[in-house]
């Protein structure tokens, strides 16, 4: 029999389902994870994440160990906790509108073990959903399968999560904010309580608004984002039809601007990874079918997708035709410190490269694995970079990895049949690689 009751549970030990729980559990509150995948679940409850992601191994096992955190496929543990939090995945249909049938399901099964439970229970939305989704398919199926009515014995709120591959454990410990979208008051003080307990004194702003300008803000907060980095990558190609000019430099320069900001001002191949492309589709799709098409958000995604042919032609800018060229793909993942290769700009790439013909070698420091499963034998792929680079006629740098940082001009000569290099992360210094065929991404060409 349970002497103690966990304060959480977490429907869905995906990305975002399991950063949360070991920051939960970090803090000392006793959370239960809850995934159908038993595989996912025995490898949670040994401590290893099923993923990369920094300071979560070590967070997770000590949560673990202290018992602080669990996992299991039985929705059953729900009910031994005052708050659930939905985060299942989102995904894209066919059409770019978003798939909800695992909200669907996680919201009925966890409505129909709550249909016994006696006293008040907490349901938090945090997956990425369509504004209208809280309050319609979560509220109507988890009523149905409870019950229960929303608002006296059952709470519900939407609360999205802000966190971003690479950097999530610590963007779930220190937030510039949290948003909640509720209609009843007792929801919305509940789930605030819950948070200043997570961070005490440290509680960052709390905005309290109704469910669907919850779930809009979080779809606003990444298509700006995205648009952003479609801005500069603009911005770029224009400056690199001037000789002399350097995109970094403007970037700097506007970034310095408050109304602007620095961050996302990092020219390169494109935007990828699970959330960008996946929600400006979405919202794209839900605004088109209210009567709203927003051309800007058409406009980001097309100039994302182009920019993965701007790096192709930088490399036959240097080759010529590219049939038959062996070329050098240096990461793979859409982000350094992640595996993940969802929409990451490295496919479009390969993609295009395979298309003119090359003979594609790619190296990663993680996300081989991944790369292998979705690409096969379509691509060769190398031990090490040096082992990427031998014999290739061309080299182009898609990942910010610090490994490829530390690559000097004189290893692209000593192991390259020829060295040029295509920089599409800028992540070298042009006065050091003067000595090869050298282009970088928004870097104005001398011969322009």
């Amino acid at each position: 029999m349970k002497t103690k009751t966990p304060a959480v549970s977490i429907v869905g030990m995906g990305y975002v389902g399991l950063c949360t729980a070991a920051t939960f559990a970090s803090r000392g509150i006793k959370t239960i994870g809850i995934d159908i995948d038993e595989k996912r679940v025995e490898q949670i409850r040994k401590g290893k994440a099923p993923f990369h992601e920094p300071q979560l191994d070590p967070m997770l096992k000590k949560a673990v160990k202290s018992k602080l955190l669990d996992a299991t496929n039985d929705i059953s543990s729900a009910t031994d906790t005052s708050t659930t939090f939905l985060t299942v995945g989102t995904p894209s249909q066919q059409d770019g509108s978003i798939d909800l049938s695992f909200v669907k399901n996680a919201t009925e099964d966890l409505g129909t073990v709550l249909r016994e439970k006696r006293g008040y229970h907490l349901v938090v939305v945090k997956s990425t959903v369509v504004p209208g989704t809280t309050n319609g398919t979560v509220k109507r199926f988890l009523e149905q399968s409870s019950g229960k009515n929303v608002g006296s014995t059952l709470g519900l709120c939407a609360n999205p999560e802000f966190l971003k591959e690479g950097t999530a454990i610590n963007d779930a410990l220190h937030p510039d904010k949290i948003v909640i979208g509720s209609n009843d008051n007792k929801s919305a003080h509940e789930l605030t309580k819950l948070y200043q307990e997570f961070y005490g004194s440290k509680l960052p702003p709390v905005i309290v608004t109704n469910p669907a300008s919850a779930e809009l803000v979080k779809y606003a907060s990444n298509a700006f984002l995205a648009t952003k980095v479609s801005l500069i990558n603009t911005v770029a190609n224009i400056a690199q039809q001037i000789p002399g000019v350097d995109v970094g430099t403007i970037a700097e320069a506007i970034g310095l601007d408050p109304r602007i900001g620095g961050l996302f001002l990092k020219a390169g191949p494109g935007y990828g990874g699970s959330c960008f492309h996946k929600d400006l589709q979405a919202l794209i799709n839900y605004s088109q079918n209210n009567g709203y098409d927003p051309t800007l958000f058409r406009a980001t995604e097309e100039t994302n997708e182009q920019q993965a042919h701007r790096v192709v032609d930088m490399a036959e800018m240097l080759l010529g035709s590219l049939s038959n060229k062996r070329i050098a793909v240096l990461g793979l993942a859409f982000k350094k410190d992640t595996d993940e290769i969802r929409e990451a700009a490295s496919l479009r790439v390969i993609n295009q490269l395979k298309k003119k013909g090359a003979l594609v070698v790619a190296y990663d420091l993680m996300a081989i694995p991944k790369t292998k499963k979705q690409l096969a034998d379509k691509i060769d792929y190398a031990e090490n970079p040096h082992s990427a680079l031998k014999g290739a006629d061309c080299a182009i740098i898609m990942t910010e990895w610090d490994q490829f940082r530390k690559l000097k001009a004189k290893d692209f000569q000593a192991y390259m049949k020829t060295p040029n290099i295509v920089d599409a992360r800028r992540i070298y210094d042009p006065a050091m690689f003067s000595d090869v065929n050298y282009v970088a991404i928004g870097v104005g060409h001398r011969n322009a």
